[in-house]
C-alpha cells in the first residue's frame, strides 16, 4: 500500500492511494462503511495507530482499500497532503553513504575557510594529512543523531528560510518508519521490523552547521529551524519494495537534474542502523530512521545551492517525489 496523512475538512485523516496516486481511500471511513456495527476501527485512525497495529491493522487496511464504497474515496486534488506521520515520536538520522562522507567533509572545511585569506591552502594541507579520510568509527558502526521530530512538514508545503543563515540546501535521503519495536535487535531480524519507506530531505543552513560542528557536538541550528524535515509524500508498505537497496534517488532544482544516485551504495543498511541503535535501548513502532545523503546528493557536494523562490523535487523510485518551494520570509 502506499499510505498516507491528508488533510480534509480540518481533519487529519489515514488514505492509501490508490489509481496512481490520482484518489485517496480514506481508510477509517471505508471501515466503517464497510462494518457499520463493527464501531470505530482505532488502528486505522492514524499512521501512528495503524504502525502500532501490526500484521492486523495491515490486514484491515488492505481490506479496507480493496472493497472500499465510492462514498469513502477522494481525489488526491480535493485534499492537502500533509507528512505521513507529521509528528513522529522519534526521529534519528544516519550518515550511511561513503561518498557523501568524504565529500561533505571537504566541503565542511571549505565553508569553515570562506573567509580565510589562505583558504586554499589550508585545504590542501588538510587534504595531504588525510583530513578528508571518514574516522575509523565510521566503518566500524552506524553513526545518527536525533532530529527535531516537531519540525516535520510534507510535500507542497513551503520550506521557510531560517534567518540566522545564508546557505540553504537538500538533502536526499531514502527514510524508514519501524511497524515493530524492540530491544537489542538482531540485524538478521531487522528487516520484518521494517513498516515502510519514504522520502527524506534533510533542509540543511549550512553555514551555521559549519560554523557550529567544530565545538564537537550537534548538528543544532544547522538543522533545527521550522519546516527542516520534510517527509513523504507516502509511506510506501515493505511488501510494496522488494530490494531497497536497488532504488534510483534524484533531486531536482526547478526541473534541472543536480542529483542522482543509488541506496544501493549504503555502506550501512538500515539492518545494521537497527541492530546498532537497539543496543540496549527499547525503539518503538513509529519510529523514523533517515539513511543520511546519498553520494553527491546535496548542493554542499556540488558546490552549488538552491535559492529563494526554487522548487526542490527529491524523487526516489518507487517512492515517490517530495516537493517543495523555498520562500525567505519577510525580516521584522
Amino acid at each position: 500500500m502506499r499510505l498516507i496523512t491528508f488533510e480534509s475538512a480540518g481533519q487529519q485523516r489515514l488514505g492509501a492511494w490508490i489509481e496512481r496516486d490520482t484518489r485517496i481511500v480514506d481508510l477509517h471511513r471505508a471501515a466503517a462503511l464497510l462494518d457499520p456495527a463493527g464501531g470505530p476501527d482505532a488502528a486505522l485512525g492514524s499512521m501512528q495507530a495503524l504502525m502500532e497495529s501490526g500484521e492486523a491493522g495491515l490486514d484491515r487496511a488492505r481490506q479496507a482499500v480493496a472493497r472500499a464504497p465510492e462514498e469513502a474515496v477522494l481525489a488526491t486534488d480535493d485534499v492537502r497532503i500533509l507528512a505521513p506521520v507529521p509528528r513522529p515520536i522519534q526521529m534519528r538520522d544516519s550518515l550511511a553513504f561513503e561518498l557523501h562522507l568524504r565529500q561533505a567533509k571537504r566541503a565542511n572545511a571549505a565553508m569553515r575557510l570562506r573567509h580565510a585569506p589562505d583558504a586554499q591552502e589550508q585545504l590542501a594541507a588538510l587534504e595531504r594529512s588525510g583530513g578528508f579520510e571518514p574516522a575509523p568509527i565510521w566503518f566500524k558502526q552506524p553513526v545518527y543523531y536525533k532530529c527535531n521530530r516537531f519540525n516535520v512538514v510534507g510535500t507542497g508545503h513551503d520550506i521557510e528560510w531560517p534567518a540566522y543563515s545564508e546557505v540553504l540546501d537538500y538533502e536526499l535521503e531514502l527514510g524508514i518508519f519501524l511497524g515493530r519495536g524492540g530491544k537489542d535487535i538482531p540485524a538478521g531480524r531487522a528487516r520484518s521490523h521494517i513498516f515502510g519507506y519514504t522520502v527524506y530531505n534533510d533542509v540543511s543552513a549550512r553555514d551555521a552547521q559549519a560554523d557550529e560542528m567544530p565545538g564537537m557536538l550537534g548538528p543544532a541550528k544547522g538543522k533545527d529551524f521550522d519546516t527542516g524535515n520534510v517527509l513523504g509524500p507516502c509511506i510506501v508498505t515493505a511488501d510494496e519494495i522488494a530490494d531497497p537497496y536497488a532504488l534510483t534517488m534524484t533531486a531536482r532544482i526547478n526541473g534541472e537534474l543536480w542529483s542522482q544516485g543509488s541506496s544501493a551504495t549504503m555502506y550501512h543498511r538500515f539492518e545494521d542502523i537497527i541492530a546498532h541503535v537497539s543496543a540496549s535501548e527499547t525503539l518503538l513502532a513509529g519510529e523514523f530512521i533517515g539513511s543520511g545523503t546519498v553520494g553527491n546528493g546535496c548542493g554542499f557536494e556540488l558546490g552549488r545551492y538552491p535559492q529563494a523562490g526554487d522548487v526542490m523535487e527529491l524523487a526516489i523510485e518507487g517512492i515517490g517525489t517530495l516537493r517543495n518551494r523555498i520562500v525567505r520570509p519577510a525580516r521584522a
